[in-house]
């Protein structure tokens, strides 16, 4: 856990996938549910409870922190702007439950990051595919002083996430400098698909659980 300043954390939930049919977070990965899994590491790094973003009755059995979402059916945007409101810390690490390759050492970089900028969000980019450049907006820091712009975005029926952050100062973190934590190449592939499912168990098999 990295110390100083005020940061909380927050996984969104995964909501009804349509290619994957069941509610993503809920799915398991080595004998724990992705939603569990993406807690307990989001808990390592900030050293506060996580909190997940979503519908509080499908989590109260597994024993999470859970808050209803303000935007619902307004995808991840909606989430973040519920985290940012919910929030009583300066900067919230928010990550997608669905993203089981985080490590906590990026995490705590990214944290790091987050202290030493003066965005309001901080935000890595990838190359997917190689010869294109995107933001990974699901696996990023967020100042709480962002959220006014978020909400007002979604007001105005915005609805991309990267499209939402227009208004707020970002700081981009490139491929050169995360790649350190990405020895597998896999560090922000997501589970969208019951493929992408299978492939992810198959990684994680045999590896116990902390």
């Amino acid at each position: 856990m990295i110390d100083g300043g005020s940061v909380a954390g927050f996984i969104l939930a995964g909501g009804e996938s349509s290619r994957m049919g069941v509610d993503k977070g809920l799915l398991e990965i080595a004998g724990v549910p992705m939603i569990v899994r993406a807690t307990r590491l989001v808990e390592s790094v900030v050293g506060a409870p996580g909190v997940v973003v979503g519908t509080p009755e499908k989590y109260r059995g597994l024993g999470l922190r859970a808050l209803a979402d303000d935007w619902p059916g307004c995808g991840p945007l909606g989430g973040i702007a519920t985290a940012l409101r919910a929030s009583e810390a300066d900067w919230n690490l928010i990550v997608a439950c669905d993203l089981p390759y985080l490590t906590r050492e990026w995490l705590e970089y990214l944290l790091q990051r987050a202290r030493d900028s003066e965005a309001e969000a901080v935000v890595p980019m990838n190359l997917v595919p190689a010869s294109k450049r995107g933001a990974e907006p699901l696996c990023a820091m967020y100042h709480t002083g962002g959220g006014p712009a978020i909400r007002r975005a979604l007001e105005r029926d915005v609805r991309k996430v990267t499209d939402g952050l227009a208004e707020l100062r970002v700081e981009v973190i490139e491929p050169a400098e995360w790649k350190g934590f990405d020895s597998g190449g896999l560090l922000f592939k997501n589970v969208n698909t019951p493929a992408d499912y299978e492939e992810a168990k198959a990684k994680f098999a045999g590896r116990a659980e902390k």
